[in-house]
């Protein structure tokens, strides 16, 4: 007996894979930051990997050239040297997301990061799209730290915040901070005071 077309288009639909809702679930943890001596703490850094579904060591990796410092995964928690803001690290993780997780065709994160002929691509088991992964600007150009000099005059763009409200501005290894800024905003100051990799401005005219 031949098949009813409404029979064969409720088969046909039985063999299609339902979509799944990962951009729904997908939901990166806030990343739980505080300060321990000279040192930051990423406390919940285990958990993010986990939910990016990437090597901690690919991550952390990541971070710390992000950060331009040292560091070290310390069980479920990433330890780096200096000091920063919660902020700070939580938009780097976002950079790291939209670079090494997300597929840019499909939008989903249901990717892994594969080795093709020497070149790291991210494949996407969604959409099966594939693509080279970028890399990454570095915050700010190494030629603008240089610049960085007490009485020095600079204009700038701020990034984010601190928790205090100061708007924040990253150079290199260099962390710099803007009174009365917002995030987007292009100031000119001048450095007043610069204590190791922390920099302090006031307001130009």
């Amino acid at each position: 007996m031949t098949a009813s077309y409404e029979d064969l288009l409720k088969k046909a639909y039985t063999n299609i894979t339902e979509p799944t809702a990962t951009e729904e679930r997908f939901t990166i943890p806030p990343a739980r930051v505080f300060i321990e001596g000279k040192t930051t703490v990423l406390d919940n850094f285990a958990e993010i990997a986990d939910t990016l579904r990437r090597d901690q060591d690919h991550l952390m990796k990541h971070l710390l050239s992000e950060l331009g410092t040292a560091g070290k995964i310390d069980g479920t928690r990433a330890i780096f040297s200096g000091k920063f803001e919660q902020e700070q690290i939580s938009t780097i993780i976002k950079g790291y997301v939209d670079d090494y997780v997300i597929c840019s065709e499909c939008g989903k994160p249901d990717t892994r990061l594969v080795k093709d002929a020497r070149i790291l691509m991210l494949r996407c088991d969604a959409c099966g799209g594939h693509r080279p992964v970028r890399k990454r600007r570095a915050t700010a150009d190494a030629s603008e730290s240089s610049k960085l000099a007490e009485g020095a005059i600079l204009d700038v763009t701020i990034q984010f915040l601190s928790k205090r409200g100061d708007g924040v501005v990253k150079m290199d290894r260099y962390t710099m901070y803007v009174a009365n800024a917002k995030p987007g905003q292009s100031v000119k100051v001048k450095i007043t005071r610069i204590a190791g990799s922390i920099v302090f401005t006031e307001r130009a005219e």
